[in-house]
């Protein structure tokens, strides 16, 4: 291949990546993103208090809330208001039809009584599950929303356990003070003794073939619920609300269609454990805009179910719009996985901030999820000290990859494998980050096609590209400290590095590893005057790289 050639491959690279996103396979586009359809409701409004609720935050209003829910959506469905006050209640059905509007004093509080919310086979982390009633939940519901500016509480303090290193010494007193069980080494917190044995033991949450909810009674108080949870519905809006404080994920819709989250504060302590704000599983045409997180998980979640449930299941998250979003703490601003067995496709991510989370962009998955994630575009993400990677793919969560050089066995590729490919992320800026970019494949499925360009990255650490094919960086600014390498390659393949800029302190640019790394290109960038700017190691040779101009 001649430069002539290859300086018009760079200036496309350069001058068109969003044109090349644009015009990819696929039904969608920056020109034509998806859409979702918005609920509408009569404008018949039923208040709780004609049906006996009372504001005093003693009175449980279960109940009340029901039975005006349940009247409206008979009556051919409107608006159920709940006006100013603190209205206590157990667990709320939502019906057809029905609107549920928070005044902007309106706080509805779930009951710190365990007892109130019965077992039920449920949904968590992808897998069939027996969990508490959700205080918030619907099946199979549609034309239904949850509207206003009042507080939706689920009293989470009540169910999570809490480790002594995620709170203040003042904190954890008045933690231990409040009763409940600590851990044999006195570093955990649980809320009761039935939780301790449950975490201690490792009894999980999942239903295997035969289990009914009666095998799960001994260990109730341990199986948290989310605090909405949307199960098969159609045309759903959530807007305007905060949902805050909930026992385990804060919203989870899953199976729905016309998806629509908008102008949301959605808040959890940072020592929630599995305190994630939105989970959106299974989902398809999906709104997500304008939002506020500030959680114990990650921020906002795109998820498809996990293992072989997931893949039976079939059910990719796809055609999803974020846009104007704000994270602040949360274990991952945008993340996709780890259960994404089902798949992800045409999402597209824009005009987002990221502020103290611990990662900005966050993909994970492992071996025996299978699932593609593919056809996700991003552009115009700002973050501000991210204590990990501002941009994060690994496809070994929770296990452990092998050493750089360690000779690996490279299993075949089945349904059980996971895939990450076509992503198209552009104009990303990070203002303070452990590190810029890492992405890590498997042996047997590499990250392929990723297309990172105009990226401008404050971080101690440069570029990981670990069984990564198909990688190209354009106009990609790493202000790192660590300068040896500004860019580290391993069993990396087709990797195209155009108009880099780094450390002028740098004294290596690039290490490249590994006997199956090859087709490395650099362009448009300047090396360090240093003997050892190029190093190879564990296999890898000079003829895996070349340097264009």
């Amino acid at each position: 291949m001649n430069s002539k050639f290859f300086s018009f491959l760079f200036l496309g690279i350069a001058c068109g990546a969003t044109v090349f996103a644009q015009n990819s396979p696929g039904k969608y586009s920056w020109s034509n993103l998806p859409t979702a359809q918005l609920p509408s409701f009569k404008s018949d409004t039923l208040r709780i208090t004609n049906f006996g609720a009372v504001a005093d935050g003693i009175t449980l209003n279960t109940r009340s809330i029901n039975e005006a829910i349940t009247a409206c959506s008979k009556k051919g469905g409107g608006v159920v208001l709940i006006p100013g006050g603190l209205w206590l209640t157990g667990p709320i059905e939502l019906k057809s039809n029905v609107n549920l509007h928070l005044v902007r004093d309106a706080v509805l509080l779930f009951s710190p009584d365990i007892n109130q919310y019965p077992l039920v086979e449920a949904n968590f982390e992808g897998r069939r599950s027996a969990r508490c009633q959700s205080p918030l939940f619907a099946t199979n519901t549609e034309n239904v929303a949850i509207t206003g500016r009042g507080v939706i509480d689920g009293n989470g303090d009540v169910w999570r356990p809490v480790k002594k290193d995620k709170l203040t010494e003042n904190e954890w007193k008045k933690r231990v003070e409040y009763g409940g069980e600590l851990s044999q080494d006195g570093r955990t917190w649980y809320p009761s003794q039935m939780s301790k044995v449950a975490e201690e033991t490792k009894r999980g949450s999942a239903m295997s073939e035969g289990q009914s909810l009666k095998d799960f009674e001994d260990i109730k108080n341990y199986l948290r619920p989310n605090l909405l949870f949307l199960n098969g519905c159609r045309k759903v809006l959530l807007e305007g609300v905060t949902f805050q404080n909930s026992p385990g994920w804060c919203l989870h819709p899953m199976l729905c269609e016309e998806l629509t989250l908008r102008n949301l504060l959605v808040k959890n302590p940072d020592y929630a454990q599995n305190g994630d704000g939105m989970d959106i599983e299974s989902c398809k045409n999906v709104l997500v805009e304008g939002c506020t997180l500030d959680v114990g998980d990650d921020g906002i979640c795109i998820k498809s179910g996990k293992d072989e449930e997931g893949r039976k299941r079939n059910k990719p998250t796809e055609n999803v719009v974020i846009r104007n979003n704000l994270v602040y703490k949360a274990h991952g601003g945008f993340t996709i996985g780890s259960e994404m067995s089902g798949g992800a496709k045409n999402i597209f991510v824009y005009n987002c901030s990221f502020l103290g989370s611990d990662v900005g962009l966050r993909f994970k998955t492992a071996r025996g999820r299978g699932g593609v994630v593919e056809n996700i575009y991003i552009k115009d993400v700002h973050m501000k000290d991210i204590s990990g990677a501002a941009i994060y793919f690994d496809m070994y969560y929770f296990t452990k990859p092998p050493a750089a050089g360690q000779e690996v066995l490279i299993p075949a590729v089945t349904e059980e494998t996971p895939s990450f490919r076509n992503f198209y992320i552009n104009n990303i800026v990070c203002n303070g980050a452990e590190q810029g970019i890492f992405i890590r494949g498997l042996p047997e499925m590499s990250v392929k096609n990723i297309f990172l360009n105009d990226i401008t990255l404050q971080a101690v650490k440069g570029v990981d590209l670990i069984e990564a094919s198909n990688i190209q960086l354009n106009n990609v600014n790493l202000l790192s400290d660590k300068n040896d390498p500004a860019v580290y390659l391993e069993n990396a393949n087709d990797i195209v590095l155009d108009s880099i800029k780094y450390n002028s302190k740098t004294t290596r640019f690039i290490n490249v590893n590994g006997k199956r790394s090859g087709s490395i290109k650099l362009s448009n960038t300047k090396l360090p005057e240093t003997a050892e700017s190029i190093q190879f190691n564990n296999g890898a040779n000079a003829s895996m790289f070349s340097k264009i101009k």
